[in-house]
């Protein structure tokens, strides 16, 4: 007989597996960890879009005259970072979280059927690293996106995957999510280890 409990273990183990380290061996400091009920704090900027919290989740909702994704930056450029994050696209499309210098230096892209990690010393930005992954529309899927020195890495449900690129290793000015159309996000932790600013 098959115990009622087994999915739920097995639940556990697939989303479980997120929390094991990729790159940063040691806990980092914790940086932001918003509740999303109520107004974004200081370290956060709306670039394009809209982005409102409400009740523990923040909507990400596309503004179609910017002709430009929505995209939320956090102003705090970490050397090292680990973001961790619940995310639902509501439109079909991909869902991004990055890291820029003066420009765009990193990201993760997840999209319905792929997830990947580009580095932008050129434009288009170039993809270094992708595996076949599934994040269905209407359904909530855990990321984990870590970086560390010219590393960067993430795990979407499991999903394991790294990159190294020597531009992933510049200064860091921020990070930032991003996305198509519609999302969700809640359960959004920052660790980091903020850049050492030059006296």
């Amino acid at each position: 007989m098959r115990s009622p409990l087994l999915p739920l273990l097995l639940a556990s183990v697939a989303f479980g597996a997120d929390l094991k380290p990729m790159l940063n061996e040691q806990p980092l400091p914790s940086l932001a960890a918003p509740s999303f009920k109520e107004a974004l704090g200081a370290d956060w900027n709306v670039a394009r879009g809209k982005w409102v919290p409400e009740d523990g989740v923040l909507h990400m909702i596309d503004i179609p005259e910017q002709k430009h994704v929505p995209v939320l930056h956090h102003k705090v450029g970490l050397s090292a970072a680990v973001i961790e994050l619940d995310f639902r696209q509501n439109a079909p499309g991909g869902f991004l979280v990055g890291c820029d210098s003066t420009k765009h230096v990193a990201r993760v892209v997840v999209t319905s059927t792929a997830l990947s990690i580009a580095e932008d010393s050129v434009a288009p930005s170039h993809t270094i690293a992708t595996t076949k992954a599934t994040a269905k529309q209407g359904e909530w899927h855990h990321l984990r996106v870590e970086w560390k020195g010219d590393e960067m890495a993430a795990n979407l449900d499991g999903i394991e995957l790294k990159a190294k690129h020597p531009f992933i290793a510049t200064e860091k000015a921020r990070s930032w999510l991003a996305g198509t159309k519609s999302a969700d996000v809640k359960n959004l932790t920052i660790n980091g280890t903020k850049v050492e600013t030059k006296k």
